[in-house]
């Protein structure tokens, strides 16, 4: 399996990181200047609202625009305190519990993963006996605003570093729980006591720390240990709002989360991103330098290795699958539905045997689609219809597996009686689509448009408003070409009677350059003078 990290910043705007595995796109991240992105920063909030019933509170942490603060994400240090107290901010636990394995993984998810059981008691009391208005928080962000939503946000702080995350609310040692193989939980964690992290101050070891020695791990404890103190020390001489921790650019964050052995290469198209990617692995992978290397052809990264032409099929609604098959994928405000569709897909087979092959290639393909569009919520797909029970495992086993490479945390219940298989992913910050384009201003993201009947339909109805009014006696219409043309063809008669009737002199001025549902009346009363109309 040979994968390669490729990352395209010769536009300032814009960092586009692909990775590649033995040439096949497989994940895609995009990130634009213009765009904040505050998923992972660190802020010292102030409470400016508490909502009793829905258990949250909303907090001014700095950027403009509120922070929504739900009480399953206030840490109990916050009503074991009476509140944010900045010199207790190590003492959050006793590092004499037994590990637990954490949750931690990539920076993206290991700052919204939250200590699990035994680190929170069994019953809350109610957010408004916690938390008062114009009381400080500690927060993280966790998701991105979407439309008029404010960020989500946590007082369950966490930092990952290159092996380990940092999360003082554990306050003990824990493992990945995707570390599955016992022996190798049980060095890490023998490696973690040997270091002996300060107490009240929680470690998760990441996928990333198996195997390494630890000489490695302690380098990146002290690390973190460091920053810990600089963000606590930023937090006691600041008042909120004020911003405490940054994370870092995409380029650094994307190579200490997702490089591993089996990336043999590096590429990088802009010598100061490479300067800076060099710097961070001399730094904390030293021994995986040699794999980063400039890219310095005149012709443009992506297209060398044809990957501009994928990017713009991420971004269709249907995909085509191997065999002749495809699956169509339709994105809603609520949930993103996907149905898979068996085309020209055929085998010497029963029909049953045609459907479960299909549907092999589209879980797969489907799972692929979710990172590289970065789809999230609810999604439904509609597989091919199978009569066997042990088909239908099958392909609810392949979609799993498919699924493990993602880092999002997602959810898959089984076949419903309808055939579909239901699943959630979560959503972390807008979609690649939502990223990239905005609503069409004429159809308003409905992808439709009234036809020119229907607004002659509705130019019609207006009119007969106008027969109520004394003071128009001149009316013009502006409408699209198409509509002016089916007004003055099919519709001349009932113009001729409504002047006719009204004494208004009406005039139709179709344009082209116009969009197809532009309606516009200017009118004017005997004297010349303009008057609103309707």
């Amino acid at each position: 399996m040979k994968q390669e990290m490729l990352i395209n910043v010769s536009q300032p705007e814009e960092c586009r990181i692909a990775i590649i595995e033995d040439g096949v796109l497989e994940e895609l991240y995009v990130e634009r200047t213009s765009q904040d992105n505050y998923v992972g920063n660190i802020y010292k909030g102030r409470i400016v609202n508490i909502e009793p019933s829905i258990q949250a509170a909303f907090v001014d942490f700095g950027v403009g625009r509120n922070g929504f603060l739900h009480i399953s994400d206030v840490e109990p240090q916050y009503f074991r305190q009476g509140g944010l107290d900045p010199d207790k901010a190590f003492d959050m636990g006793d590092p004499a519990k037994p590990a637990a394995a954490g949750e931690g993984e990539s920076s993206r998810t290991a700052t919204r993963r939250r200590p699990r059981i035994g680190d929170r008691p069994r019953v809350k009391p109610p957010i408004q006996d916690i938390l008062k208005r114009g009381d400080e928080v500690l927060v993280q962000v966790i998701k991105e605003g979407f439309g008029t939503k404010g960020p989500t946000l946590s007082t369950y702080i966490s930092i990952p570093g290159r092996y380990l995350v940092l999360m003082p609310p554990l306050g003990r040692v824990g493992i990945s729980k995707k570390i599955d193989d016992e022996r190798n939980r049980r060095v890490l964690r023998e490696i973690m006591l040997d270091l002996q992290p300060p107490k009240g101050v929680g470690f998760v070891v990441r996928t990333a720390g198996t195997e390494r020695t630890k000489s490695e791990m302690a380098r990146d404890m002290a690390y973190l240990l460091r920053l810990w103190k600089s963000i606590v020390r930023r937090m006691r001489k600041y008042s909120a709002p004020i911003d405490i921790y940054q994370e870092s650019d995409m380029i650094i964050r994307t190579i200490r989360d997702m490089f591993t052995e089996d990336v043999g290469r590096i590429l990088i198209d802009e010598p100061a991103a490479y300067e800076r990617a060099r710097e961070f692995l001399e730094l904390v992978m030293p021994k995986y330098v040699e794999r980063l290397q400039l890219y310095e052809s005149r012709e443009p990264l992506f297209h060398r290795y044809g990957l501009e032409e994928e990017i713009s099929r991420i971004h269709q609604r249907k995909v085509p699958l191997k065999g002749g098959g495809s699956i169509v994928i339709d994105q809603t405000e609520a949930l993103v539905a996907i149905d898979v569709n068996s085309g020209s897909f055929r085998t010497e087979k029963s029909a049953e045997e045609n459907a479960y092959q299909m549907n092999l290639i589209a879980a797969r393909e489907i799972a692929r689609q979710l990172r590289l569009r970065d789809l999230g919520g609810v999604i439904v797909n509609d597989f091919i219809d199978m009569r066997k029970e042990k088909y239908r495992r099958s392909v609810e086993k392949s979609l799993h597996e498919a699924m493990k490479r993602d880092r999002a945390r997602t959810k898959i219940l089984r076949t419903s009686p309808f055939g579909l298989v239901e699943m959630t992913r979560q959503r972390i910050r807008p979609s690649l689509r939502k990223s990239i384009f905005q609503d069409c201003p004429v159809c308003r993201g409905t992808g439709t448009v009234k036809t020119p009947e229907s607004m002659a339909i509705e130019v019609m109805r207006t009119l007969q408003l106008s027969g109520m009014r004394d003071d128009v006696t001149r009316l013009n219409i502006i409408v699209h070409d198409a509509v002016a043309t089916w007004l003055n063809n099919r519709k001349r008669r009932e113009i001729t009677q409504f002047e006719d009737e009204t004494h208004i002199q009406l005039h139709v001025d179709g344009k082209e350059d116009v969009s197809p549902e532009h309606l516009v009346f200017e009118a004017w009363d005997a004297s010349g003078r303009s008057v609103r109309f309707p």
